[in-house]
C-alpha cells in the first residue's frame, strides 16, 4: 500500500504540472471572472481525480499471493536480482515518502479543522444583533438577489472586516462601528458582496478546495490554482455587486474603506469581502488599465525540487503562536485593539484597570457589552446611539484628519473630535496668516464639565500636515474664571502670555518656567467681552520660540 502511494505521489509531479500548464494556457486567453473561476476550480478537481485514478491503478490486486513466512506476511513475493536490494529494504525506503506525505496531510487537515472551529466560534462569541434597520435592509437585499436561504446579520467585536460564516445557516459578521461608520450605500454594496458568496455556495466550495490543498500539498501547481480560485471568486462577487448597483465608483470606494479594517481569521474558514488583491480588485471594478495577467505557473521537472518547495510553503503556512503580554491580553488581539484604539479616549482609568485584570475572553466580552450599556442613552431599545455616534466619529476622524504618518484618530484634531464631537464653529487658515504656520481654531459653545465657551487652537508647526493643539481657552460657569491650557512636550520651557481686550488694553499677564510633559494651566477672572491671547513658548533647546495669537470670547 505504501509503495503504491509513493509511486502515485511521484507520478502526480508530472501530472499536476501538465494539468497546471493546460489551465495556465486557458487562463491567458480568458478575461471573464466566471470563466477563470471555473477553469481554476476544474483544474483542481482534475488534479484530485488524476491522483485518485493513478493510486487505484497502482494498488496491488486483491489476488496477490503472499509468502507463508511470518517475515513476509505483508509483502508480495517478487523476484529478486543479485545486484539489487531485497524487497523488504527497497519497500521500507520508499515507504518513508508515503509516511512524510501522510504526516503533511494530517498537519494541514488539522490546521484547517482548527481554522474552521475558530470561524464557527465567531458566530457565537463577542457578537450582538445588528440594528433593526440594517436587518430589515438585509432582508430586502436578500430578496433582491433571489436568495431563498435565510441570512443572519450580526455585529462582532472580533471581526475586523465583513465576512460570511456557515453554509446551512449562514451568518454575515460586520465589525463593530462599520454599519455606522460608512455611508449607507457603501454598507449595502458590502452586504451584496457577502450575499453573493452565499448564493454561489462559496463557503462549501472553499472547504473542498482546502481538502484538495491538504491532500496534494507538496505540489506548487495545487497551491497556485487554489489561489486563483480564491482571487476569481472575489472578482465574481464584485461583478455581481456592480451589476446589481450599477455604481462602479461607489463600490470601489467601499472596497477602499475596508482597508482600514483587518480580518484576523484565516481565509480558509471564512468568506471575507477583503479577500484577493484589493488594489487589483479596485482597478478591475473601475475598468482601469493594468498590465496583462501572467499565469505565472512554474513547471518543475525534478521531484526533489517540487517536494522541497512544497515543504517550505507548508512551513510558512503553519499558524504562528500567540504571545501574551504581562497584562494577560493577547498581543495585537482584538481585545487589545478595542481598549487601546476603539475606546482609548473614553474609557476611564478604573475601567481600564478592571479590564486589564480579566483573565478569559468570556469575561472581556461581558465587560465590553456592559461598557456600552452603561453609556446607552436609551437602554430599552435595540440601538445604542452612543456607540453608533462614537464609531461614526472615529470613521470621520480617520477620513478627514489623517496624515502621512498618523491615522486620523491619533491626531490632535481627531482626538478632540472623537471625545467632544464636531465643533460649533471652525476658523481655518490652511496657508497660515501674518507669518504664522497653518492653523485652525475650534469653538465649542458648551462642553459638559468644562464651561462656556471652549476654544481650541490647532497649528501645523512642522508643516507636516499634522495640526497639534497649541492652546485651549475655557471658561468656568461657576466662578467666572477663564483658564488657559497649553500642552507641553518633554523638556524645559519658558511660558509667557499676555491677554488683551478688544481695544488692546492689557487684562492679564503671566510668565512662568515649566518642565514637561504636562498641560500648563493658568486661570484669570475676566469680565465679559472679546479678548486676544498672545502666547510665547520658548523651549530651552529650540532655536526660536513658538508664538501664537488666539482670539476668544468671555460670556
Amino acid at each position: 500500500m505504501n509503495l503504491a502511494i509513493t509511486r502515485a505521489l511521484a507520478h502526480f509531479v508530472w501530472e499536476g504540472a501538465l494539468i497546471g500548464a493546460i489551465a495556465a494556457a486557458v487562463l491567458r486567453t480568458q478575461r471573464s471572472a466566471r470563466v477563470r473561476y471555473s477553469v481554476a476550480a476544474l483544474g483542481l478537481l482534475t488534479m484530485a481525480i488524476s491522483f485518485a485514478v493513478t493510486l487505484a491503478i497502482l494498488l496491488p490486486p486483491q489476488a496477490v499471493r503472499f509468502a507463508v513466512a511470518p517475515r513476509s506476511l505483508l509483502l508480495p513475493v517478487l523476484p529478486q536480482d543479485a545486484g539489487t536490494p531485497s524487497p523488504d529494504v527497497a519497500t521500507d525506503r520508499l515507504s518513508i515518502f508515503a509516511l512524510v506525505w501522510m504526516s503533511g496531510v494530517l498537519i494541514l487537515y488539522a490546521r484547517s479543522l482548527v481554522s474552521w472551529i475558530m470561524a464557527e466560534r465567531l458566530r457565537r462569541v463577542g457578537v450582538c444583533a445588528a440594528p433593526v434597520m440594517w436587518q430589515e435592509r438585509l432582508e430586502v437585499l436578500r430578496q433582491r438577489v433571489a436568495l431563498s436561504k435565510p441570512v443572519v446579520l450580526l455585529e462582532s467585536c472580533l471581526a475586523e472586516t465583513p465576512a460570511v460564516v456557515g453554509f446551512f445557516r449562514p451568518v454575515i459578521l460586520m465589525p463593530l462601528g462599520l454599519l455606522a461608520g460608512l455611508p449607507a450605500e457603501q454598507v449595502e454594496a458590502i452586504l451584496l458582496h457577502e450575499l453573493a458568496h452565499i448564493r454561489r455556495y462559496d463557503y462549501a466550495v472553499n472547504l473542498l478546495v482546502g481538502l484538495v490543498e491538504g491532500l496534494l500539498f507538496y505540489h506548487p501547481a495545487v497551491w497556485w490554482l487554489a489561489r486563483m480560485v480564491r482571487a476569481e471568486r472575489e472578482n465574481c462577487c464584485d461583478d455581481e455587486v456592480v451589476a446589481a448597483t450599477g455604481d462602479r465608483c461607489g463600490y470601489a470606494s467601499a472596497l477602499a474603506s475596508l482597508e482600514q479594517y483587518r480580518w484576523t481569521q484565516s481565509e480558509a474558514a471564512a468568506m471575507a469581502a477583503r479577500g484577493g488583491n484589493l488594489m487589483h480588485r479596485i482597478r478591475r471594478v473601475l475598468n482601469a488599465p493594468q498590465q496583462p495577467r501572467a499565469a505565472g505557473l512554474p513547471v518543475f521537472s525534478v521531484v526533489v525540487l517540487a517536494i522541497a518547495t512544497a515543504l517550505v510553503a507548508a512551513a510558512w503556512q503553519t499558524p504562528k503562536k500567540q504571545t501574551t503580554k504581562n497584562d494577560g491580553l493577547f498581543h495585537s488581539s482584538p481585545y487589545e485593539k478595542w481598549v487601546n484604539e476603539d475606546v482609548g479616549y473614553i474609557i476611564t482609568d478604573e475601567e481600564r484597570a478592571a479590564f486589564d485584570r480579566l483573565q478569559t475572553n468570556e469575561e472581556r466580552e461581558h465587560f465590553i457589552e456592559q461598557f456600552w450599556l452603561r453609556r446607552d442613552p436609551t437602554p430599552g431599545t435595540d440601538a445604542n446611539e452612543f456607540k453608533m455616534e462614537h464609531y461614526r466619529r472615529i470613521a470621520y476622524a480617520n477620513e478627514h484628519f489623517k496624515t502621512a504618518t498618523l491615522a486620523g484618530w491619533k491626531t490632535g484634531r481627531g482626538r478632540m473630535y472623537i471625545v467632544y464631537g464636531p465643533p460649533d464653529e471652525i476658523e481655518s487658515h490652511p496657508s497660515g496668516a501674518d507669518g504664522k504656520p497653518p492653523f485652525e481654531q475650534w469653538l465649542y459653545h458648551h462642553i459638559e464639565g468644562m464651561g462656556d465657551p471652549v476654544m481650541v487652537d490647532f497649528a501645523d508647526v512642522a508643516s507636516s500636515g499634522e495640526f497639534v493643539p497649541s492652546a485651549a481657552v475655557m471658561q468656568s460657569g461657576s466662578d467666572h474664571r477663564t483658564t488657559i491650557s497649553i500642552p507641553l512636550g518633554a523638556g524645559s520651557y519658558q511660558v509667557q502670555g499676555t491677554i488683551k481686550t478688544a481695544n488692546s488694553r492689557p487684562a492679564a499677564y503671566f510668565e512662568q518656567h515649566a518642565t514637561g510633559p504636562q498641560v500648563f494651566t493658568k486661570s484669570f477672572p475676566l469680565a465679559s467681552g472679546s479678548y486676544v491671547l498672545q502666547l510665547r513658548v520658548t523651549e530651552s533647546n529650540a532655536a526660536a520660540p513658538v508664538q501664537k495669537e488666539l482670539m476668544f470670547l468671555v460670556r
